[in-house]
């Protein structure tokens, strides 16, 4: 992205900081009770058991308390398959966090996490063939990939610029996905991926439906 592109530099947002904070703490905490010297997974089941998003629960599969076919569609964003899932979802959440709360404010920013984080989850129950429980961030993550695509994509429109660093980075998003796809044995919810990033560009297309010639991120509009 040029430079002229980039938005404001600023600290990270307490939403975004505690949201990061949640995920690293649960991972850590789930990580440090499965080691040797420990050796308890219990805690890490019983999560998967009532945060992650279960397919089978929208069909005919019965809650384990009520709500569950609810809650499922955003507490599955804070779990995670292991670490480093966690750690790589993490850094994208915070790099491409920053120009969203700027743009839609802590309390706008997430909405926008429940809602594509509920929206990939959508997607994946529709078009997933597994029973198998899905979690981790990449639904919002890549949620936020469809917002600062969307925005950059605005902001060189209206200013005349070249549009192939955005065309660029979307090949480069399905290529990625590809890649880990076989990469992990078919185990990666790109569908989740997919309805994280439709649900991203269009809130992001609805919350800015245009952009005025010189409008910076983190600027009021008149």
């Amino acid at each position: 992205m040029n430079a002229s592109f980039r938005p404001p530099a600023t600290r990270h947002a307490p939403v975004l900081l505690w949201i990061v904070a949640t995920c690293a703490l649960l991972e850590s905490a789930f990580t440090l009770l499965e080691t040797p010297l420990i050796g308890l997974q219990s805690l890490r089941s019983a999560a998967i058991i009532h945060g992650a998003f279960w397919p089978e629960l929208l069909r005919d599969w019965s809650p384990i308390f009520p709500g569950q076919r609810i809650t499922m569609f955003v507490t599955y964003a804070f779990l995670h398959g292991g670490f480093l899932h966690m750690v790589f979802n993490m850094l994208i959440l915070l790099h491409l966090g920053r120009e969203a709360v700027l743009r839609l404010g802590q309390a706008g920013f997430f909405l926008l996490f429940v809602l594509t984080s509920a929206a990939g989850a959508g997607v994946y129950a529709l078009l997933a063939t597994s029973n198998a429980p899905m979690l981790g961030a990449s639904g919002a993550v890549f949620g936020l990939f469809g917002t600062t695509m969307f925005w950059d994509f605005q902001r060189r429109r209206a200013l005349g610029a070249t549009l192939e660093p955005v065309w660029r980075l979307l090949v480069g998003l399905v290529v990625m996905n590809v890649i880990l796809y076989f990469l992990v044995g078919g185990m990666l919810a790109w569908q989740t991926h997919l309805g994280g990033f439709l649900a991203g560009v269009a809130l992001a297309r609805i919350v800015t439906p245009s952009v005025r010639h010189g409008y910076r991120p983190g600027t009021r509009k008149p």
